[in-house]
C-alpha cells in the first residue's frame, strides 16, 4: 500500500519558491484552493507567474504584491465580472500581461500534460490576441492543405493547486460539483509540487458513497501531497457542499477602492492562521451553509 501524503497548507508553501509558475486550479470564483493561497499570502513568496482561470487567487495575490506574471483566459469574480485587484494591477502596470483564448488555455495544458512544446489549433486566428500577446506563434501544417494554424503553446507549471471536494489519504482525488474545472490537466501539466487540497478526506472505499465513478478524476499518479481543508474553498464556491460567500466577496472586492481598505481587509482576515481564519469566519457569520 503507497504510503499516505497527507499536508497541511504550510508544508505546501515550503515546497515552493520565489519565481516559480504556479498553476491553480478552479474556475473564477468557483472550487480555487483558498486555504493554500491563504498560507502563500502569509509567506515571503514573491515575483510569482500564475498560470489559471482566475478568480480571487488571482486578485489576493496580486494585491499582496507576490505577482510576476498571469498567464489566464480570464480573471473574474463569476457574480463580479472583472477581479477588481487583478484589474488595477494590469492598469498600473505592476504584472506582466499574458491573455489566451480559454480554449487556446486548455490547449496549453494539454500540451504540458502530453509534454509536447504546443498544439495547433484555429482558436485566436483573426483575434486580437496577436496583439496583446507577443508569446504567440503559428505554424503552417506539413500536410498537403498547407493550413496556417495557432501554436498554443505548453503550459509547463513548476507547480500546481487544487481543491476538491473529497480525497483520500495517497492522493486519489474526487468532484461532487458540476464540473472538474479542467483539475486533472493543471495537475498534469505540472513537472513536480502537485499538490490538492479537500473538503475532507475518506477511506478509498467510501468515494462510491460519496459520488458516481466519473466523478473520481484525480489519481494519486498526479499528487504528490493532499491537505485536509474543511472550508478550503472559501470564499468561493465548493458546491455541494457549499456555495460561493457572496456577502464577504463583495467586501473583499471593495478594498481595491483604496490602499486603506486593502491593509483594513488583511488585518481582518489575511494576517491570520487557516485556523484563525475558519473560526473568525464562522463567528462573523461568513459559514458554508
Amino acid at each position: 500500500m503507497a504510503a499516505h501524503k497527507r499536508r497541511t497548507e504550510d508544508d505546501v508553501v515550503a515546497h515552493l519558491r520565489d519565481g516559480m509558475t504556479i498553476g491553480i486550479g478552479g474556475w473564477g470564483s468557483r472550487r480555487k484552493p483558498m486555504s493554500i493561497i491563504r498560507a502563500i499570502l502569509r509567506s515571503p513568496l514573491r515575483d510569482l507567474t500564475l498560470v489559471t482561470y482566475g478568480g480571487p487567487d488571482v486578485g489576493l495575490l496580486c494585491a499582496a504584491g507576490k505577482v510576476k506574471r498571469v498567464v489566464y483566459a480570464f480573471v473574474s469574480l463569476d457574480s463580479i465580472p472583472l477581479e477588481p485587484h487583478f484589474r488595477k494591477a494590469r492598469q498600473e502596470g505592476v504584472i506582466e500581461d499574458e491573455p489566451l483564448d480559454e480554449g487556446m488555455f486548455l490547449l496549453g495544458l494539454q500540451a504540458a500534460a502530453w509534454r509536447v512544446p504546443f498544439l495547433p489549433t484555429r482558436v485566436g486566428l483573426g483575434s486580437d490576441l496577436f496583439r496583446d500577446n507577443p508569446r504567440l506563434r503559428t505554424v503552417r501544417s506539413p500536410y498537403d492543405d498547407g493550413e496556417e494554424l495557432v501554436a498554443a503553446p505548453a503550459l509547463v507549471l513548476d507547480a500546481a493547486l487544487v481543491h476538491l471536494n473529497r480525497g483520500d489519504a495517497r492522493g486519489n482525488g474526487q468532484f461532487l460539483g458540476p464540473d472538474l474545472y479542467f483539475d486533472d490537466l493543471m495537475l498534469s501539466a505540472a513537472t513536480g509540487n502537485r499538490f490538492m487540497s479537500v473538503e475532507r478526506i475518506v477511506d478509498t472505499a467510501d468515494f462510491a458513497k460519496e459520488g458516481s465513478f466519473h466523478t473520481q478524476r484525480i489519481s494519486r499518479m498526479m499528487v504528490d501531497g493532499v491537505v485536509e481543508a474543511p472550508g478550503g474553498a472559501h470564499f468561493t464556491s465548493c458546491q455541494p457542499d457549499y456555495e460561493r460567500d457572496e456577502a464577504f466577496q463583495r467586501e473583499y472586492a471593495g478594498t481595491a477602492k483604496s490602499a486603506e481598505a486593502w491593509d483594513a481587509f488583511k488585518a481582518a482576515w489575511l494576517d491570520l492562521s487557516e485556523d484563525e481564519y475558519q473560526s473568525r469566519r464562522q463567528v462573523t457569520g461568513n459559514e458554508p451553509a
